[in-house]
């Protein structure tokens, strides 16, 4: 390809940091994991931070760490509000546990919520909102707070595109009670496979510990939220206390998340590099409406949506794959329109005018922690030539 979704961030700190897990003989999930969690938690001005396989399974823990508070438990049928538009795993942890899902549209510049919507979507009912940073665009928090106000509704974030962005010099992923990551290999940083769950909340935290690992109350420390524990270590290996699962990550994902950690503030620099001339090529272009930056975006990549009659999207993609520029759709476009649905108990507030409007045109391209100023350019001149 002439231009490429994804390409890899490593160099030879993390094949470095893999041989040397491989050297030590353990490779489950140990101290190199556990020194990523505390150092991204500090990173990211966090109290706590979990990993787990994937930021799929990040939010799987995220929504069934609820279900097992003490104080004022989700329970089946609570009510969540979500953008139409983001990736599958935003939204099956909700049908899993029996939520009630409620869909509201997008803003069609931002791609994140439309906000007006937002707050009229809002019920009595609602227990959850669950904002997605779209694409390494923050959501503004300000008005989404002043929606909650003094309401008893849970602030939760799916940053999984959207490591590094930041609202009013804040980190994405800190405004909610729990925000998850993902460490994919297109995604900001890779550790093969990877996800990242953070709260300031250690009831939560110590919930999550258990999830992540059967259930069980090796990984608590003595004096916990969750349970109490005897000084008998033998009866403590195998004793669960909640239905949790087994999404451990390995240790080499925590070895090489530790060297990426280090590279984030130049991978994010150089992605707000190729968005500023990504920006500057197409802000005058009508034919295309692109994505609104809406405080410090981390710019996972870059989505167009198509904004004239003049132009079919079946013959653009088909043009951009001639010519050897590798696309795909906006996330899953509206959500809404899969199958899996039947499957879920959900309403629909109003139309969803603008997530259907992209998911007929839109389509996205790459961006990169390195620099790609002639691919960029090279996708504007084949776009030039429709």
């Amino acid at each position: 390809m002439e231009y490429k979704l994804a390409t890899s961030t490593w160099g030879e700190e993390e094949i470095n940091a893999i041989q040397k897990v491989i050297n030590s003989g353990m490779y489950t999930m140990g101290s190199e994991v556990k020194l990523f969690e505390n150092k991204f938690s500090k990173y990211f001005n966090s109290k706590y931070a979990v990993m787990c396989s994937s930021g799929s399974t990040a939010n799987l823990l995220m929504i069934a760490s609820l279900f097992f508070t003490k104080k004022n438990p989700l329970k089946k049928g609570d009510e969540v509000i979500v953008p139409a538009v983001s990736w599958s795993t935003t939204y099956l942890p909700l049908q899993q546990y029996g939520l009630k899902v409620k869909f509201v549209d997008i803003d069609i510049e931002t791609l994140n919520f439309d906000l007006n919507q937002l707050k009229e979507a809002v019920s009595n009912q609602t227990r959850v909102i669950l904002a997605v940073n779209l694409l390494g665009n923050p959501n503004d928090f300000s008005v989404i707070n002043e929606i909650i106000n003094d309401k008893n509704i849970i602030l939760l974030e799916d940053n999984c595109e959207s490591m590094g962005s930041k609202y009013n010099d804040q980190f994405s992923g800190t405004f909610g009670l729990m925000g998850t990551f993902s460490s994919f290999f297109s995604h900001h940083i890779s550790t093969m496979e990877g996800g990242m769950i953070i709260t300031d909340e250690e009831e939560i935290y110590h919930i999550l510990l258990s999830l992540r690992a059967h259930g069980w109350t090796r990984d608590l420390p003595k004096t916990n939220l969750v349970c109490d524990k005897s000084e008998n270590w033998f009866q403590e290996s195998f004793r669960f206390v909640l239905p949790g699962y087994n999404v451990r990550p390995l240790e080499m994902s925590g070895a090489i998340g530790l060297e990426q950690l280090k590279k984030i503030p130049n991978f994010i620099s150089q992605r707000r590099q190729n968005a500023k001339l990504f920006y500057e090529l197409f802000k005058d272009d009508d034919r295309f409406i692109i994505q609104k930056e809406i405080d410090f975006s981390s710019w996972f990549g870059f989505s167009l949506i198509i904004n004239t009659d003049k132009i079919k999207r079946k013959k653009l993609l088909a043009h951009l794959i001639d010519n050897k520029i590798e696309t795909r759709p906006i996330v899953s476009g509206n959500f809404t329109k899969n199958e899996v649905l039947k499957f879920f108990d959900y309403e629909i507030h109003n139309e969803l005018k603008n997530s259907e409007f992209l998911d007929e045109n839109g389509f996205f391209i790459g961006n990169s922690h390195e620099n790609i100023e002639s691919q960029i350019l090279y996708f504007k001149k084949c776009l030039a030539a429709l």
